[in-house]
């Protein structure tokens, strides 16, 4: 049975709306990944916008729990049933149906679709809720329903906000394989399972903690597919489902040994990691020191470190990714669309950890033996800093052992060290804009973008907001927010920097700084100094400089076409940003670009723009434009019907959104101006087209005259080889003069030694010493020059009891200065010249009184 594919069916048959699931990276500054399946659906259930008009849903929610409030990776590998990544299906009802129609869909689903024999299920509800009991009893026997408090079954968004009571279904796996203490309703045991959660949002909680009934209550269901998954196929465990079995298979094979009691752990670690990291690729997260892309790292590490201990010591994970797409590529396409990119990446950041793996354990093994309690802070930071073992790693390790790390020392290290990743996630760091979103789509629903056709364009203030995002009849000298009931303004998204210009009317304009979209709405923030705006006032909305971003962003979609011709089909775009006057994009590659790749690619692109090639902009249904070969951003979600733009017929398509020029022609000219790395695996090209194209060559050129003059040729390569060898000559006479001194060096034997103290008045002292040295068979010397008011100080020993560090350190303070060294070479510097002779007789005492 396809479970997830009878459930979503199931529910369509209840008349809910199927919502494909949305990306691991969630529109939400609060959250790191989305980590539950109402999670697209939060500000429907928060009263930020209003409810869609089918106010029913389903979904199949893919999850990562990896990091954040919510962060189960300890916990893999050692328990049945938690997971990085994990799918959740649920329904939801948006103020439609309530708790009578939620527990009937699930009993319905659970007892005739699943056919879950009725005496295995045992079911929870909240102790004040009598009326989810009542419902209950039409279908269980009231001995199975059983009443918990707050902290098993009542779910809150938050200390304030939408809350309510919750009803969980549990599944009895057999006291005959779970028959501990704890294996009863209620106990943390595993022979009670909860397969399914159904939440009724039923109450406002305010401030002061008071819970108002809402006026049309909602429901918020979740259930864990791995886990009905493995209680269909009879195993006890998930990992022993088909989910994981052909992984844990094939990972066998790879390291040509079975999982036994003791490595199966490893063995479920690496199965589960595969799927997160995979999954997170796919979407367009990257290995990285912070935030979401140290998660992924860290992922990964823990399952290489898992691989390390069953004997594997070079990339294994890129060989388990086919595996997983047999698994799950037919649901999750694209996964199957970038398997490709998936191997290389992990096998890329595979070989950067094991090179240094080897000796990051050593070092662990070594503390660990001197380890009785807590594990050194310095070593567990050392690990992470010089051998890229995240800190849980290494707690990790050190769990099975019972031992601990001294984490103030961590911390303490880490904070002295704010260019390495953050210790804790903050969020994503975007500005978390609350306001009145859902008043103003109740009221105009979402305004309409004619910037495709139009830079300017009559247009009606619908709504004004402050800076606060509040609902304000006039804006008068201040920053604030304007809702057009048709705009121009591009906002920004897909790499393109949003629009500025200005509202005109009655030969006044207000400037517009920039243009977002909140919820669909998109809005241009306006400074309305020395004039003023008004709702419903009617006026002229004008784009400044379109045409210059629309140059740029063209020439991002054509750059990514060339690279793929030089670099091979796996190059794949990393992220971009492009506005009227650079463009930047950021895409896979192991390594830097050679010279003659940049201009090949450079040269690809300006072919393109001087051929002309006319762009055709189509609304597609999404399969016909994959088929076409239209390139998808990663971690995009994509409707049934997608916008593809294109130029030169098959030259270059991809999905998007922006704005473009009709010819590449219209472009002008590109000019590369940077090839970077922005990190492992990732390389970014900045470049020009258009006006700033002009600009470059510009001062180019402008620098390339002021050259010419100071050269004083017209000819730069042979002004430049000229000058090169004019400053070889010169440092062949420097060499020469350095190496001649103007007095003798006074020498002297002492028994078998020889010993050189003078002054040199020009040379270089290390060169002389280092040349007497190589001559002689025992040697003690000291050199002293006065130079620019300062006194140099050098001293060797060579197979003799003088130390030159000890001998220096006595000598420097005469002149005012300090040293040292190793004991067969010294230097040191001083500030009283006139003290060098002093210093001289008292080198030479010291040699004698020393030998």
């Amino acid at each position: 049975m396809d479970i997830r594919k009878e459930y979503l069916e199931f529910f369509k048959s209840k008349g809910h709306a199927v919502i494909s699931s949305m990306p691991l990276v969630p529109d939400d500054p609060t959250l790191m990944f989305t980590n539950a399946g109402m999670v697209q659906f939060k500000d429907i259930f928060t009263g930020n916008i209003p409810a869609p008009e089918n106010k029913r849903a389903t979904s199949c929610q893919l999850c990562v729990r990896a990091g954040g409030k919510h962060n189960d990776l300890e916990n893999v590998g050692y328990t049945a049933r938690h997971h990085t990544l994990f799918e959740m299906l649920g329904n939801f009802s948006f103020g439609d149906y309530f708790k009578e129609d939620a527990i009937a869909y699930a009993w319905e689903f659970v007892t005739v679709n699943l056919s879950l024999p009725i005496e295995k299920l045992w079911v929870t509800v909240h102790t004040s809720d009598d009326e989810a009991f009542n419902i209950w009893t039409k279908y269980i026997d009231p001995s199975r329903i059983m009443r918990f408090g707050d902290k098993d079954n009542f779910w809150s968004m938050g200390d304030t906000g939408a809350c309510g009571p919750c009803s969980e279904i549990f599944y009895d796996q057999g006291e005959e394989n779970f028959n501990g203490p704890e294996d009863k309703m209620g106990g943390d045991g595993d022979r009670f399972l909860e397969i399914w959660n159904l939440v009724f949002m039923q109450y406002e909680r305010t401030k002061d903690g008071e819970l108002i009934p809402l006026p049309k209550p909602s429901i918020d269901t979740g259930m864990g597919l791995e886990r009905v998954i493995a209680i269909k196929e009879g195993v006890l465990n998930n990992f022993d489902s088909s989910n994981f079995k052909p992984i844990i298979e094939a990972l066998e094979k790879i390291a040509n040994k079975k999982a036994t009691n003791d490595s199966i752990g490893s063995y479920r670690v690496i199965a589960d990691h595969l799927r997160a990291t995979s999954f997170m690729l796919s979407q367009g997260i990257l290995f990285g020191n912070e935030g979401r892309p140290y998660v992924l790292r860290r992922i990964l590490r823990r399952a290489i470190r898992h691989g390390y201990l069953i004997g594997l010591r070079k990339p294994f994970m890129s060989k388990l990714v086919d595996t997983l797409v047999s698994i799950m590529g037919e649901h999750y396409v694209e996964l199957k669309e970038n398997s490709n990119y998936i191997k290389e990446q992990l096998t890329l950041e595979e070989e950067r950890f094991f090179k240094t793996i080897d000796l990051g354990m050593s070092l662990f093994s070594e503390e660990l033996e001197n380890t009785k309690t807590i594990f050194s802070g310095e070593v567990a930071f050392k690990l992470y800093d010089t051998y890229g073992f995240p800190l849980d790693l290494t707690e990790d390790m050190l769990k099975d052992k019972g031992l601990k790390v001294d984490i103030e020392k961590f911390d303490e290290l880490m904070a002295n060290q704010k260019s390495m990743a953050k210790a804790a996630w903050k969020g994503s760091g975007d500005a978390s804009n609350e306001g009145d979103f859902k008043t103003l789509l109740e009221k105009y629903g979402e305004n309409k973008f004619v910037g495709y056709t139009n830079t300017t364009y009559t247009s009606k203030i619908l709504a004004l907001l402050d800076e606060n995002f509040k609902e304000v009849k006039n804006l008068e000298n201040q920053i604030g927010w304007v809702l057009l009931d048709s705009t121009p303004f591009y906002a920004t998204s897909g790499g393109q920097n949003g629009d500025i210009g200005a509202i005109e009317f009655d030969g006044k304009n207000a400037l517009v700084l920039e243009t977002s979209k909140f919820h669909n709405l998109n809005l241009s923030k306006v400074d309305t100094q020395g004039t003023k705006l008004s709702q419903n006032q009617v006026i002229e909305a004008v784009v400044i400089n379109r045409y210059e971003v629309a140059k740029h962003h063209s020439a991002t979609h054509l750059l990514q076409s060339a690279l793929k011709m030089v670099l091979g089909d796996s190059v794949s775009q990393a992220g971009s940003f492009n506005d009227s006057s650079k463009l930047r994009f950021d895409f896979t590659y192991p390594k830097a670009m050679t010279n003659e790749q940049i201009n090949e690619v450079e040269d690809l692109v300006n072919s393109m723009i001087t051929r002309g090639l006319n762009g055709v902009v189509e609304e597609l249904p999404l399969e016909i434009a994959k088929n076409k070969g239209a390139i998808a951003m990663f971690g995009e979600k994509y409707g049934e019907v997608v916008r593809v733009v294109s130029f030169g017929g098959d030259v270059s398509i991809e999905f998007c959104g922006g704005t473009h020029v009709k010819n590449t022609a219209d472009i002008g000219s590109f000019y590369i101006v940077k090839e970077s790395g922005v990190s492992a695996g990732i390389r970014r090209i900045e470049a020009v087209v258009g006006a700033s194209a002009f600009k470059y060559i510009k001062e180019q050129l402008s620098k390339l005259s002021m050259i010419q003059t100071e050269i004083k040729s017209n000819d730069l390569i042979s002004g430049i080889k000229k000058l090169k060898n004019e400053i070889k000559e010169l440092k062949n006479e420097i060499k020469n003069v350095q190496s001649k001194t103007i007095s003798p060096i006074n020498e002297e034997m002492i028994d078998d030694t020889k010993v050189v103290v003078s002054v040199i008045e020009n040379g270089d002292l290390k060169k002389i010493v280092d040349d007497m040295k190589n001559a002689t068979e025992k040697l003690a010397i000291l050199l002293l020059q006065a130079k620019d008011d300062k006194v140099m100080i050098v001293a060797g020993s060579k197979n003799t009891s003088i130390k030159a560090g000890d001998w220096i350190k006595n000598i420097a303070p005469i002149v005012g200065g300090g040293g040292g060294g190793r004991p067969d070479f010294a230097t040191a510097g001083g500030k009283d010249i006139t003290k060098i002779e002093e210093a001289r007789i008292a080198a030479l005492n010291y040699a004698k009184e020393n030998l």
